[in-house]
């Protein structure tokens, strides 16, 4: 068995000192053991370490490939075995010494430093099993019914330390837990290993009793056998393929993507190591596919899935399809600037290659937007990491298309979206006004605007400016469940309307809260009728129980609608209003808040401007 015929191993440090660690025991083993033994053989003996060599050569070239990837499996173990079992460990190491010499010269193209930690590996699992096998009571020569329990001793010995030699590897090859490549490393390989310790067995017998003709049995049986799990193997291969690969583009698919995001995630926890996440969007996939049809569509996936999987190959990072034209590039040891660098060339570069139809898409050419989510250690999971690439994916594609952003790298700008996209969902909520009392609609617009610049003057965060300025858009959203009779009568409303008008901010409440985002503004909404005297509903709460930009919210609101003009409603004008506030500032208003907005409205008079960009005045 053999674990270095791939063309390119692992060069981390960590790999490194292991084979010249395992190749200074291999070597000092040998020396110990051997002491140079094939200079005392004799003629016959001689003959038999060029069969049995022979016989290792044959079936190191009928190889067969085994989990994990790259370690490929041959039967010339059985050889050194029977060599154990019949002549000896020293024997079996000259074997082994001219066997890899010869493998040596004849594969020039594998360095020889491989080969000769191919050796070491061989010698300690020789050296291994044939102490054990002494220590069992084993006698070396024909086969004896009765030390069946020194044979089995050796045979599991030669087995444990193969695994843990080639398990240690390839933990330091891919980190995670040692005990599960172990786990993993047995149950995908064991029918094999089993096949090979006990034909080792067969081999002995052969030899003892039908010599050169039992060797060549043995050969033609080991051969055949190899062969069989070659098959075996290229079937597995093929059934895994299918299984973690999406057949339309080649990348693997969402399922093993996963899988992978959450090894991926635990071995930077682990190493503390960088990790980045991509999500790209083709732009404007569906107008294609409306253009062109489906099976063109098809088409132009499989193109852009070819092409992610040849860079992301050279690139060592993982592509994969995450569904409809959606893909997701895992990327370990990338952190966030290094992850934009490398998508943003991929962008450019797809920008520039040409696939039939492109000239229909508005930028004349295939373009995708991505969004990047680095890893951080307070990301316990890995939807975690999806939802915050989903959502980048969703600011670069908000930005205008072919466009790369990193989630929380431009916060200013997130907000910006966010809010503009929040005060869309609002005002589609907020038009059902328009066939029912277009008043209420333009009141709500009005305060919004003096929502905005009021933020401005109090000097509020995003996220207070947010809340406040959506706040006051959607206030008065309750009255939508106002009949419309109450909602547009002229007269004076009597005892039991009122009561079902001051009921609008409990419904709009209830409103508010069917929605995760808006759940924020709902003191806004249930709040902006209280006083500041505590004369108002629906709690009564007083002063500083009512929180302080609801306190501006109601100002807001009573302002506008004393100064806006309304059928069979008298109308105040700014000074009359402004009059209003300071006469009711301590019993219904805030009077320091009062004071900050008639600032604000002298000033916008003053500089003979209206109190908000575009702000209706009437």
């Amino acid at each position: 068995m053999s674990i270095f015929k791939r063309p390119q191993i692992s060069r981390e440090l960590s790999g490194q000192l292991y084979f010249v660690l395992i190749s200074l025991m291999g070597c000092l083993t040998f020396m110990i053991v051997h002491q140079g033994e094939f200079l005392n053989y004799a003629p016959s003996q001689w003959v038999w370490v060029y069969a049995m060599l022979g016989a290792a050569l044959i079936l190191n070239y009928f190889t067969f490939q085994l989990p994990p990837e790259g370690n490929l499996q041959s039967m010339d173990s059985s050889v050194y075995l029977a060599c154990i079992f019949i002549y000896g460990a020293p024997f079996a190491l000259s074997v082994i010494l001219f066997n890899t010499l010869a493998i040596a010269l004849y594969d020039r193209k594998v360095p020889f430093w491989k080969h000769f930690v191919n050796f070491s590996i061989y010698t300690l699992m020789i050296v291994g099993s044939s102490l054990v096998f002494k220590a069992a009571g084993g006698q070396t020569g024909p086969i004896l019914n009765n030390h069946f329990g020194a044979y089995l001793a050796a045979l599991l010995i030669y087995f444990i330390i193969n695994v843990l030699l080639l398990g240690f590897y390839y933990y330091l090859l891919y980190r995670g837990s040692l005990y599960d490549i172990l786990k993993s490393f047995i149950r995908d390989t064991l029918l094999v290993y089993l096949s090979t310790l006990i034909l080792s067995l067969v081999l002995s017998v052969l030899i003892v009793h039908n010599g050169v003709f039992g060797l060549t049995l043995f050969i033609g049986l080991s051969v055949m056998l190899s062969y069989s799990f070659k098959q075996l193997f290229l079937m597995y291969n093929e059934v895994q393929e299918k299984a973690i690969k999406d057949q339309r583009t080649g990348l693997y698919n969402h399922s093993y993507f996963e899988s992978l995001l959450e090894d991926e995630i635990k071995k930077a926890k682990a190493s503390q190591s960088p990790l980045s996440l991509a999500m790209i969007d083709i732009d404007d996939f569906k107008k294609y596919n409306d253009q062109f049809g489906h099976l063109k569509g098809d088409m132009l996936l499989g193109f852009l899935g070819n092409y992610l999987k040849v860079e992301a190959k050279a690139a060592g990072v993982v592509a994969s399809r995450f569904g409809g034209e959606e893909f997701t590039l895992l990327m370990p040891g990338y952190d966030e600037s290094k992850a934009k660098v490398f998508i943003n060339r991929l962008r450019k570069k797809l920008n520039d290659t040409y696939f039939d139809g492109v000239e229909i898409f508005p930028s004349g050419c295939l373009s995708f937007s991505s969004g990047i989510a680095p890893y951080r250690i307070d990301i316990h999971d890995k939807s975690q990491l999806v939802e915050q690439a989903d959502q980048a994916l969703y600011y670069a594609k908000k930005q205008g298309k072919n466009n790369v952003h990193v989630y929380g790298s431009g916060e200013k700008k997130e907000f910006e979206i966010d809010f503009a996209e929040d005060a869309r969902d609002i005002e589609q909520q907020l038009k059902l006004f328009l066939y029912k009392d277009v008043d209420t609609f333009k009141h709500s617009k009005r305060v919004f605007r003096y929502a905005m610049d009021m933020s401005e003057v109090l000097g509020l965060d995003s996220v207070e400016r947010r809340n406040f300025v959506l706040g006051a858009l959607i206030h008065d959203i309750g009255k939508l469940e106002i009949p419309w009779g109450i909602l547009n009568k002229r007269d004076k409303l009597t005892a039991s309307e009122w009561e079902t008008v001051k009921r609008h901010v409990s419904w709009g409440k209830r409103i508010a809260e069917t929605n995760e985002k808006f759940k924020e503004l709902v003191p806004y909404i249930e709040l902006h009728h209280e006083r500041y005297d505590g004369g108002g509903y629906p709690h009564g709460f007083k002063g500083s129980q009512i929180p302080k930009l609801c306190r501006m919210l109601t100002i807001i609101d009573s302002f506008d609608a004393m100064t806006t003009e309304r059928p069979y409603q008298k109308t105040k004008t700014f000074e009359e209003g402004i009059d209003e506030l300071r006469r009711c500032a301590g019993t219904q208003f805030d009077p320091d808040l009062v004071e900050l907005f008639i600032q604000y409205i002298l000033d916008k008079i003053a500089g003979q401007q209206q109190p908000a960009a575009g702000l209706e005045t009437n």
